[in-house]
């Protein structure tokens, strides 16, 4: 199991962004979560990680477990769940106080739990093979000496993914995957995505784009107003009906070998 969420609530500036939600994402089970913007999904993906905290009653189980466990040293989660978003693309490309970031000690502070630029001291050779590594498995190795702010979205994307597997993670979150991407360097990507699925990483897809959901992901969440809508095996779920219904608009839903299109009519 990755995460269990029993009617788990959220509040924020006195408003609940995820209202009593229960939902289970088991390891194994690649899972695509879907939902309009202001759903709350940005607030589950911050359950998973500890980043927000849902409001536990005196005397009743904790609403939230990750990895069966409902208390984390947020630095050893970290390890354990590997995540690429739109946030963190922008505090990587973006550069930080410390400067612009190489493509190399991105990844290495995924082994270093940090954000900043890597001391040259700070990582071992052990780690630097780690890295390499991890950048070849995303056929990304000669991005170690660029800098991020340098890339195209498509490589500092694949530097990140990178950066989120240098741990061996057990699951792979991946936040609005393809935002900023053309669409060959979109299918491309998802292509990577669709690799790292097969070869045992539970990973979960967190969007508002049919498209990224990759012919690997069996499950499909639905969420809407901080709750789920719907939830289930993929092809009970995808359909044109519930997709009209979950963004309150009639839409038209295409399947070509296990890739669905999504489109307002």
């Amino acid at each position: 199991m990755v995460l269990r969420l029993i009617d788990a609530t959220v509040v924020k500036n006195g408003v609940p962004v995820l209202d009593r939600l229960t939902l289970t994402i088991r390891a194994g089970e690649h899972t695509a979560i879907l939902g309009p913007n202001g759903a709350g999904k940005t607030s589950l993906i911050n359950l998973l990680t500890h980043q927000d905290r849902a409001i536990t009653a005196e005397g009743v189980a904790p609403p939230v477990e990750v990895f069966g466990e409902s208390r984390w040293n947020i630095f050893e989660l970290r390890t354990q769940v590997g995540i690429v978003s739109q946030d963190l693309h922008q505090r990587f490309v973006g550069g930080n106080s410390e400067g612009y970031i190489r493509g190399e000690d991105a990844v290495l502070s995924g082994l270093l739990a940090t954000y900043g630029i890597v001391r040259a001291d700070a990582a071992t050779t052990a780690m630097r093979k780690r890295a390499a590594g991890a950048l070849e498995r995303m056929d990304a190795g000669h991005l170690g000496t660029k800098l991020l702010n340098e890339m195209s979205t498509g490589e500092a994307r694949r530097v990140l993914i990178a950066r989120a597997l240098v741990t061996e993670p057990q699951a792979l979150v991946l936040d609005e995957p393809t935002a900023g991407l053309d669409m060959v360097a979109r299918r491309r990507f998802l292509e990577y995505v669709s690799a790292i699925a097969r070869a045992g990483t539970t990973v979960i897809l967190v969007t508002h784009h049919v498209e990224d959901i990759i012919p690997e992901v069996d499950h499909v969440v639905f969420l809407k107003d901080g709750r789920v809508h719907l939830a289930g095996d993929k092809r009970t779920v995808l359909t044109a009906a519930n997709l009209s219904a979950l963004f309150d608009a009639p839409v038209a839903l295409d399947e070509v070998r296990g890739q669905y299109f999504a489109k307002p009519i």
